[in-house]
């Protein structure tokens, strides 16, 4: 089922996908606040993640960690796709970075980060539109 997606949320959705996830976080909020269900909990999943790879940007393990386990758990019920989003996608990613962040540890969180930009975030989550239904 395709929910009807405001233009706003596609703004944040390029926000995110250039990394500029402290504006994503802005644009994001304004919907979430003012949406119902089942968009509000969606909204909600991908803002924390975006928060997360915020916190991750400024060497803050412990926020990354939280908010990107949060909002992995938020939108895990949307899967496979919704709104023409593909969420397996996101959580993949996410839950990718999550596991190497984990694994890093908190002391090493300022080397986990020099690695992103070695790779241009390449690891990094992506918010990608699902293709399989012509949308």
């Amino acid at each position: 089922m395709v929910e009807e997606i405001p233009s706003e949320f596609w703004q944040g959705v390029e926000q995110f996908n250039a990394g500029e996830f402290y504006a994503c976080h802005d644009t994001l909020e304004a919907l979430w606040m003012e949406a119902g269900e089942p968009q509000k909990k969606f909204y909600q999943g991908v803002l924390q993640i975006a928060v997360g790879c915020y916190h991750l940007r400024n060497l803050n393990w412990r926020g990354s960690a939280i908010l990107l386990g949060e909002g992995i758990g938020r939108i895990r019920n949307y899967e496979p796709v919704y709104s023409g989003i593909d969420v397996s996608n996101l959580l993949d990613k996410s839950a990718s970075l999550l596991a190497a962040l984990q694994q890093a540890g908190a002391e090493n969180v300022g080397d986990f980060v020099e690695q992103l930009d070695r790779d241009n975030g390449s690891s990094l989550p992506k918010i990608l539109r699902d293709h399989t239904n012509g949308i």
